[in-house]
């Protein structure tokens, strides 16, 4: 049961006695005029000034109470903001009578956030402080915080109170914010290009735009089923059909499949549709979108990434079926039979679906002998059709498609091609991914589309399209190697044995 704990139920009874002595212990008004860090900012020139104090300066802050040392008449507490965190010197002769002794010292402890006003000053150990002669407790906190010196150690209790993990780890939240700046930027970087932000359904009548297993909901209204958006790839390019030339969707998506350090049932990335461009012309936006990302974020161009250094100034290009060679080391012979590849993979002791065609074989392959060697930014190239649904067949080379895949540190990133806008050709790839699931037990591959056919079949212009993953484009700015540690509140198992959300063992209550 919550709050049964007894370290909760003493702070209960405290802001109990906050009440009755005419104090809301939840307060919905603060005089609060500057932040942390600015204040941090704007006083630095203190150390400079004879005494090392400014009485007649002014500020009002506010924050949570992380560390807490009564001194008898005197106390030190240091609070935090968003912006930084900062030592406050509490006096009992420069507050009202009495509310040192009976509020302050009886009622307030650490995790609780306050408000405090008085003057900057250096401490006899050189450091910039605040000398409080107002305080004002604005939020009681009843539940104690883990213990400063070791923090939240459960991995699945960080992910599940999200919001303890913040409070207790600033770096946690300086990841998160690189994650709001990348997609403010990623924005701003296409409108600065001159696209559309567009929006399109996250309920599809046909689950469409990727090869993936979907969630399916039902519509009541309706009456019928739908099916959480796995891409908005379709949708988007109903928009050039219809006449918009460029359009991007900063989207979320849904795929009901695995989860481990990279995947995540539901994430986030950008789709963008360029008219009278080809993937070629993608690679090229893809160079600038980083030189745009690394620019405004004001990051080195090689960043560590776990053991590995990425430089995301230095990429390169290479067709699929070269890489399995030159990369990958699979004898050439290989890369082009479908019984050979089979053979290959059972030699290496790799479960293999027999009934797979020549092209996802060396999808197979590719994914085996490939990927985790891509570590500075790679372009795939030239995938096989039959892994490439929705992709133009190249001109010359039939069997392959114009599209390309980047890699960094071993993980795709992003994925593009010139877009299909044969109508024959795309109903003809939509009826082999349908044979496909039904003979070969593909529960993966494409539905039938037919409204989208139809669309083609009016035209759409030449154009090329592109999906980034913005959630492992924040895993490789911020050194993060698992998915969850970018997103806020990732997808969790439920709870299956109780997980001591209040461990005694570990709360702070140093006064």
């Amino acid at each position: 049961m919550l709050f049964e704990n007894k370290y909760i139920q003493q702070r209960i009874e405290k802001a109990e006695k906050l009440r009755e002595s005419g104090i809301n212990p939840y307060s919905n008004e603060s005089s609060r005029n500057t932040t942390i860090g600015k204040f941090l900012n704007v006083n630095s020139d203190i150390f400079q000034v004879e005494e090392k104090r400014d009485e007649k300066r002014n500020y009002t802050v506010a924050g949570r109470i992380k560390f807490f040392r009564l001194m008898g008449k005197a106390s030190f507490l240091k609070i935090e903001d968003e912006s930084g965190i900062l030592q406050i010197y509490v006096s009992r002769d420069n507050l009202p009578v009495g509310f040192y002794n009976e509020t302050f010292k009886k009622t307030v402890e650490v995790g609780d956030i306050i408000e405090v006003s008085g003057y900057p000053f250096v401490t006899g150990k050189g450091e910039l402080s605040l000398h409080v002669d107002g305080l004002k407790i604005l939020t009681k906190s009843i539940s104690p915080l883990p213990e400063k010196y070791h923090g939240i150690q459960d991995k699945e209790l960080r992910y599940r109170q999200r919001y303890l993990d913040l409070i207790m780890n600033s770096e946690v939240r300086k990841t998160f914010h690189v994650r709001s700046r990348v997609i403010s930027l990623t924005r701003r970087f296409f409108e600065n290009k001159g696209f559309l932000e567009v929006e399109t359904p996250m309920m599809h009548p046909i689950a469409g735009g990727a090869n993936a297993k979907p969630f399916t909901t039902h519509h009541n209204a309706l009456g019928v089923d739908r099916f959480l958006r796995i891409a908005p790839e379709l949708y988007l390019k109903r928009c050039i059909v219809g006449g918009f030339e460029a359009v991007f969707e900063i989207n979320r998506c849904f795929r009901n499949e695995g989860m481990d350090a990279t995947h995540n049932p539901e994430f986030t990335s950008i789709e963008f549709y360029w008219a009278y461009k080809t993937y070629k012309d993608l690679i090229i936006l893809t160079k600038e979108y980083f030189e745009f990302l690394f620019e405004h974020l004001d990051l080195p161009t090689v960043l560590p990434y776990g053991d590995l250094e990425i430089d995301f100034a230095d990429f390169s290009e290479i067709p699929l079926i070269e890489s399995l060679t030159s990369i990958g080391g699979v004898p050439a012979d290989v890369t082009l039979d479908k019984e050979k590849i089979i053979a290959y993979l059972k030699a290496a002791h790799i479960d293999v679906n027999e009934k797979m065609n020549l092209g996802q074989l060396q999808g197979e392959l590719f994914d085996e002998y490939v990927e985790d060697k891509l570590i500075n930014p790679t372009f795939i190239t030239e995938y096989p059709v039959e892994i490439s649904p929705l992709a133009r067949r190249n001109d010359e080379k039939p069997h392959l498609t114009d599209r390309f895949e980047l890699f960094i540190a071993g993980k795709e990133i992003a994925n593009a091609f010139s877009e299909l806008n044969d109508p024959i050709d795309q109903l003809k790839r939509f009826e082999g991914q349908m044979e496909a699931k039904e003979s070969g037990g593909d529960d993966e591959a494409h539905e039938m589309d037919e409204d989208f056919v139809n669309a083609l079949s009016y035209g759409m212009a030449p154009c090329a399209g592109q999906g980034i993953g913005m959630d492992r484009l924040v895993m490789m700015l911020t050194n993060e190697h698992s998915i969850r540690d970018v997103l806020l509140f990732p997808a969790m198992k439920p709870i299956k044995h109780e997980i001591n959300l209040h461990d005694d063992s570990e709360v702070d209550e140093e006064k």
